[in-house]
């Protein structure tokens, strides 16, 4: 019996379910309509959108890190209320673990250091991960400009790591989504 199921689910990987594994369990596309409504109104790339969501939380909307992000797109409170302020909207805490407004504040942030970096995604990734501070004392220490492209240069290994995972994720999703 054992030996028959292992016999369909290869058959099953090979006749086209590797495409459904992928999109079901490996690049998940959960809360679509809500990253690509933010992502089109900011000019991001939905895509990219959906590989920080994946890294940051697992499309998890109740994630909370050790360090205290909340939310898919792991937004620290004080970050979020910034937004908030910057927007014009109240904020408490609580918001972030909704889906729609953690992805909308979580997509003008990452517009907003797209912009702050030239348009550099490299650079707007590892601020989103490490600090906008930290990589503006990086582009100064080491006279980086908008230009950079050296992801292995980045001081911290994990904010290396993040920044080539997400770029990586970024074009598998848009390999399995773009339609």
């Amino acid at each position: 019996m054992l030996r028959l199921l292992v016999a369909a689910v290869i058959a099953f990987v090979f006749v086209g379910g590797w495409a459904w594994v992928e999109r079901s369990c490996i690049y998940p596309y959960e809360y679509r309509s809500y990253i690509e409504t933010s992502a089109a109104s900011r000019r991001t790339d939905p895509y990219l959108v959906a590989a920080v969501i994946k890294h940051e939380s697992k499309f998890d909307p109740y994630a909370r890190s050790d360090g205290g992000a909340l939310g898919l797109m792991q937004l620290m409170p004080q970050t979020a209320e910034w937004i908030a302020r910057q927007l014009g909207e109240p904020f408490t805490e609580d918001y972030l673990y909704d889906p729609a407004l953690n992805i909308r504040y979580g997509v003008w942030y990452l517009a907003v250091l797209e912009d702050e970096f030239g348009g550099n995604d490299i650079l707007a990734l590892a601020a989103y991960n490490a600090g906008r501070g930290n990589v503006r004392d990086w582009m100064e220490r080491f006279h980086w400009n908008d230009q950079f492209n050296e992801i292995d240069a980045i001081p911290y290994p994990e904010t290396r790591l993040y920044v080539r995972r997400v770029l990586e994720d970024r074009e598998q999703y848009k390999r399995l989504y773009d339609e």
